[in-house]
């Protein structure tokens, strides 16, 4: 974007005492989040009227956060200058975090997310009232309705549900057993596949192969 150039609040200053000063090109993490509130929150703000129903306020404070957790992110990246590499003086900027290190702090933040009222009252509060004078902060996620359980078929929902599923037993990613089974345990059966191998070219003009048999152990969710 032409509007989005280099921080310029960051072109002076630094610290002498310790060597470095500001420089290169810094993200400019401010026009950043001005940007994305006009993108983002101004269309809600003006369907609902300010934000008037408690899935708009919830929308505005989830896009918040994370613009916040962008903010917090933010790394200093430096380079070194002097004689022979000798790194008497650096000049650093600072730099968005990766995509993917975002998307981490996001996701532990979405596992811990809050179920708020929807309800609004002057302000968001929690669902549970014995939990209500807990505040709530800007870089928690929220939550009105809960999801639902997609490890149980539901035709109603589109939901096929984990049963019978293929998974993988030594995996702890989102295809291992014991995330996709649900905590439910998987079935073992062993499958026996026959094919074509060893093939060679016999002139002239046919191919010849063995019949190859293997045994392999198939896990699917119970």
């Amino acid at each position: 974007m032409t509007e989005c150039s280099c921080d310029t609040s960051l072109r002076h200053g630094g610290s002498a005492s310790e060597g470095w000063h500001w420089g290169g090109c810094s993200d400019d993490i401010h026009y950043g989040m001005s940007f994305s509130r006009k993108f983002l929150d101004v269309p809600v703000k003006n369907v609902t009227g300010k934000s008037g129903s408690g899935l708009a306020a919830m929308n505005l404070h989830n896009n918040e956060a994370g613009r916040q957790a962008v903010a917090k992110l933010m790394s200093v990246d430096c380079r070194c200058h002097g004689v022979s590499g000798s790194c008497a003086v650096k000049t650093c900027w600072k730099t968005m975090s990766s995509f993917e290190k975002i998307g981490w702090f996001l996701k532990d933040k979405y596992e811990n997310s809050i179920q708020i009222s929807d309800r609004l009252k002057k302000k968001l509060r929690r669902k549970e009232k014995s939990q209500r004078k807990v505040p709530i902060g800007k870089e928690d996620l929220l939550y009105i309705n809960k999801s639902p359980n997609y490890c149980v078929e539901d035709q109603k929902l589109g939901i096929p549900g984990t049963q019978g599923r293929e998974c993988n037993r030594t995996s702890e990613g989102p295809d291992g057993c014991n995330l996709l089974c649900c905590g439910r345990g998987y079935n073992t059966h062993v499958v026996r596949h026959v094919e074509r191998c060893e093939c060679k070219f016999v002139w002239c003009c046919y191919v010849r192969c063995r019949r190859c048999e293997t045994m392999t152990d198939v896990h699917t969710c119970k």
